[in-house]
């Protein structure tokens, strides 16, 4: 989810950049792209991004950008710590709260992750992508009844999700499960 906001919002497909030298003439000379930057320099700026919000944590922007990086490069508890700081000075931002809660997810903090997701639906009940998270998270916890709740929700807001029929497939495998126990 982060990883495509952040090619969306800071990266130009290639596609665009190759549309775009198609109508040059043949002995036009090649045309440098910002996407061929070295590792050097986006390791810079991703440093430089990460000490600005170290270095102003007022600043929502900073923690923002700070985490949407950690959390490129699967650094999950550090994206968490900058989320937080995010939550603390918007804590309406609905965005955040859904962030949060699929960062701790990844992180393996599946209680931090329910908790916060849980926060999202009661702001947007309707958030398909969130409901589906929380069937997900209630099915890795083998947590039947959350889980049948969680799917009934998702039922109700989107009843052709693609989702719908692995999660239901795996919450008659776990119900199987339990009556074996």
């Amino acid at each position: 989810m982060f990883a495509s906001s952040m090619n969306q919002r800071y990266g130009p497909s290639a596609t665009a950049t190759v549309a775009g030298t198609q109508n040059l003439p043949s002995d036009h000379p090649p045309i440098q792209s910002n996407d061929a930057q070295n590792p050097q320099q986006v390791f810079a700026q991703v440093q430089a991004s990460i000490s600005k919000a170290r270095t102003e944590p007022n600043n929502f922007e900073a923690q923002l950008t700070a985490a949407k990086l950690e959390y490129q490069v699967q650094r999950y508890d550090q994206a968490v710590e900058f989320l937080l700081k995010a939550n603390q000075i918007q804590p309406d931002n609905y965005e955040v709260v859904v962030m949060l809660g699929q960062a701790n997810l990844d992180a393996g903090h599946n209680d931090t992750a329910e908790k916060w997701y849980r926060a999202a639906v009661m702001k947007n009940p309707r958030d398909v992508s969130v409901l589906a998270s929380l069937a997900f998270l209630s099915l890795q916890q083998g947590d039947v009844a959350a889980a049948e709740k969680a799917i009934a929700n998702l039922e109700k807001v989107e009843p052709n999700s693609q989702d719908l029929p692995q999660f239901r497939a795996k919450l008659a495998s776990l119900k199987s499960g339990d009556k074996s126990k």
